[in-house]
């Protein structure tokens, strides 16, 4: 259930480390001023959902349309960076005060978490990959007999 390749092994991965950040953030988010428990709560089971969906998408790695490579690189960063540009765009109200203080290392600019969303999915994808491998080797057909 867990070698490897394993989708299982992807997505544990994926949810753990997205949780472990999570819990960074969770902790880490009153010394940015934000004192709103549901924002700290979201904090914590958004970069979990992030390692979910990074974990899953592991499974592809050829776009057929477009005739493109998609290897975990790829990928990873390309979905944190995608879901934190969708999380800035919905709670821009939340994050746009936050960011215009400075008191995240100095940036004013909520698109800086789109960076850190890349960075968070390329971290994410990269150990994903390590333990639980990549391509549709990752799923396999269980027969029964």
């Amino acid at each position: 259930m867990f070698s490897k390749p394993s989708i299982m092994t992807r997505i544990a991965v994926g949810k753990l480390v997205g949780l472990l950040l999570g819990i960074v953030g969770f902790v880490a988010a009153p010394s940015f001023g934000i004192d709103d428990i549901k924002l700290r709560i979201g904090i914590l089971f958004w970069y979990a959902a992030i390692g979910a969906f990074i974990g899953m998408a592991g499974v592809f790695t050829w776009h057929p349309m477009l005739k493109l490579k998609m290897p975990w690189w790829f990928m990873g960063p390309l979905i944190g960076a995608w879901m934190n540009l969708i999380l800035i765009l919905i709670a821009w109200d939340v994050v746009a005060p936050l960011m215009a203080g400075g008191e995240f290392w100095g940036m004013t600019s909520p698109w800086w978490g789109v960076v850190e969303g890349a960075l968070v999915g390329l971290l994410i994808g990269g150990l994903a990959t390590l333990f639980g491998g990549e391509g549709p080797s990752t799923v396999q057909v269980i027969e029964t007999a």
